[in-house]
């Protein structure tokens, strides 16, 4: 039975072909334009990523300005030394007054 009816694969290289032969040239764009492109093209396909950047930077950006403004905040901040002290020592015993047990999670 004869050999030559054999469907070959497309990708497949030829026996006389290898890995360190010169291959065929590669074909350079029609448009004759540079490697990377135009800005607008490389805009047109990374549209999706920048959509993304943008995205997550507003997200980011509201949530540290809430962080921010709607931290925790601390009743003893405006004061300094032994008066600081006392108030933290106050706010712990209200903690553990109110549930029994001081929890550090």
């Amino acid at each position: 039975m004869p050999l030559d009816n054999v469907i070959t694969s497309p990708h497949r290289r030829s026996q006389t072909q290898t890995a360190f032969s010169q291959g065929t040239p590669k074909k350079r764009d029609p448009r004759g334009g540079e490697e990377l492109g135009s800005f607008t093209t490389l805009i047109q396909r990374h549209r999706f990523l920048l959509v993304a950047l943008v995205l997550l930077t507003f997200l980011c950006t509201v949530y540290l300005y809430f962080a921010v403004t709607l931290g925790t905040s601390d009743e003893c901040s405006g004061l300094i030394g032994a008066r600081r002290a006392t108030c933290n020592l106050k706010l712990v015993k209200d903690s553990v007054a109110g549930k029994g047990k001081l929890k550090f999670f």
